[in-house]
């Protein structure tokens, strides 16, 4: 049977083969194929779990070779593979067993697995990547932790034996009726509470991010509303405490279910940073990232000698929320627009390169001025104008210009001074109750008409798509053309009010963009209060 193992670099890690070969010569265990200090280790583990579940270990002298051969080979996962390759070998010598004369020979599996010293197995990261990997190699069989059973087993066309030791896991690679697996697709794990909204899945409503508890911030709460329908970036900006951070971070209660296509690469995102948990082997809940204001740039995008997913790509599909967004470092904050736009992320580290998925939804929060006064009716600003614009230069134009929805957040006191309903088409009115379960019914109407038509989010629509799905009679070209010479709007800005109206009629199951979509868009993209100052418009 020949034995692979995985070798997790980046995002795509690469298959490794397993091999023995026992020859005369002083007792001893040789390693070789850039094998790391964890996979050097490996051969005691090895040796003392062999021995430890009631097997002989071989006399002989022992070569273990892992290949490719200029491949480094890193972490305590390939333990479990060692162990079986090398009492493979010593069973079919002593059987008198050539490799030629046994038809299973060529079988490939796939073997993870960390062992302890007694021959049982622990669990290792990567386990989802790995047999993904395996699978689109055509290997159909693999062994694992128990573990890491039920990840594995999310893998279409992989049947799985989870190993609770080196025993059970020996006794099943000469019995295929051990090995277990949906083949058809069928495994595709579903939270406990999933509600059905209108045809399409929402987790259970987290009752402490009830959308209710927000109050008298009726324009935010319709422009997230707005942003789970479509996948549209957010940034709000408003004084301490008006309700900014309230708001966004109730965010992920709007968000439905992944389909089963994008919960594959988010599990295998989370499987390779070593974040899956054994309840959860397959991740249909959306991501929501919320790193500290502290992070660098490695830590945002990635990085180390294996090429680990930074948080860019841990929000894959999901959300990444920047709260005090302007206390980030600059450099941190300018490397979201390549990921912002192209929805992947390329990471170089001495000589090799991977490529991560990181189509996130950016959400943004911060203050106007450092000191957080600048615009305040009742406090004053104590902040010079050269260090409001360097606070708001951390952003720069190009990464605000990726950034579709801005929203001006007002506190409560003076929210109840101005007209509510002048540019909110009386969506809410100031003392309404827009639960969350209200505010899901229009976001799942957009979901499920964006996947029957084009089977993604309106923000992530190519050019050519928003010709297509995006149409505007003479009135609303007018309309736009119009708004784009008085706010002096880019061509991204103009496609970004066009997809954003798109989802806007969506949410309200017009097959068409009406005067009022493209208003409320418009209204939404137009740069307000500090950051039209600072923007010349």
């Amino acid at each position: 049977m020949q034995i692979f193992s995985f070798s997790s670099f980046g995002y795509e890690g690469a298959l490794v083969a397993v091999e023995v070969d026992l020859r005369r010569g002083i007792p001893a265990v040789d390693l070789i194929g850039l094998a790391d200090g964890a996979v050097k280790e490996s051969r005691e583990r090895m040796k003392s779990a062999i021995r430890n579940s009631g097997f002989e270990f071989p006399m002989e002298r022992v070569l273990i070779s892992l290949s490719p051969a200029d491949l480094k080979k890193e972490g305590a996962g390939f333990d479990l593979a060692l162990a079986l390759a090398v009492l493979d070998e010593s069973s079919s010598k002593k059987a008198g067993q050539n490799q030629e004369d046994s038809e299973e020979k060529g079988e490939p599996v796939l073997v993870m697995g960390e062992l302890e010293l007694s021959g049982a197995t622990r669990p290792v990261r990567a386990v989802h990547a790995a047999v993904a990997t395996a699978a689109s190699a055509g290997i159909r069989k693999c062994v694992v932790p128990s573990a890491n059973a039920a990840e594995a087993r999310e893998v279409v066309g992989m049947k799985v034996f989870g190993a609770a030791n080196l025993k059970d896991a020996f006794e099943a690679m000469s019995n295929p009726e051990f090995f277990t697996g949906a083949t058809d697709g069928a495994n595709s794990f579903v939270p406990k509470g999933t509600v059905d909204v209108d045809g399409v899945l929402f987790p259970p409503i987290d009752p402490e991010l009830e959308f209710s508890d927000v109050r008298r911030q009726e324009r935010l709460v319709r422009a997230l509303q707005i942003a789970a329908a479509g996948g549209h970036n957010v940034l709000a900006f408003g004084a301490p405490g008006c309700g900014k951070t309230l708001a966004l971070r109730r965010f992920p209660n709007l968000l439905p279910l992944l389909t089963v296509e994008e919960a594959q690469s988010v599990t295998r995102v989370h499987s390779i940073a070593g974040l899956l948990k054994p309840s959860e082997p397959l991740l249909r809940v959306a991501p929501f990232r919320m790193p500290h204001q502290t992070a660098s740039v490695e830590g945002m995008c990635g990085g180390g000698p294996a090429c680990r997913p930074g948080e860019v790509s841990l929000a894959h599909h999901g959300t990444l929320f920047l709260d005090e967004a302007a206390e980030f470092r600059s450099a941190a904050l300018q490397m979201l627009r390549v990921p912002v736009e192209s929805g992947t992320i390329t990471l170089s580290r001495a000589g090799r390169s991977t490529t991560y998925p990181a189509r996130f939804q950016l959400l943004m929060a911060t203050n106007p001025c450092p000191c957080g006064n600048y615009g305040s009716k009742s406090k004053i600003c104590l902040c010079s104008a050269k260090s409001v614009e360097q606070y708001w230069r951390k952003f720069s134009a190009p990464l605000l210009d990726r950034v579709d929805i801005r929203v001006s957040v007002e506190t409560e006191n003076s929210a109840e001074d101005k007209n509510q309903g002048e540019s909110q088409r009386n969506l809410f009115s100031p003392d309404s109750d827009f639960s969350t379960e209200k505010l899901r019914r229009g976001v799942a109407q957009a979901v499920r008409i964006q996947r029957e038509r084009q089977g993604k989010r309106n923000a992530y629509l190519s050019p050519q798509e928003i010709l297509e799905f995006c149409p505007l009679s003479a009135e609303e070209k007018k309309i736009l053309d119009t708004a784009a010479v008085n706010s002096d709007l880019s061509q991204r800005a103009i496609s970004g009010i066009l997809k954003l109206s798109r989802t806007i009629a969506d949410m309200e199951g017009s097959p068409k963009i009406f005067r009022e979509h493209l208003e409320e868009a418009i209204s939404f993209r137009a740069n307000v209060g500090v950051l039209g100052v600072l923007s010349g418009e």
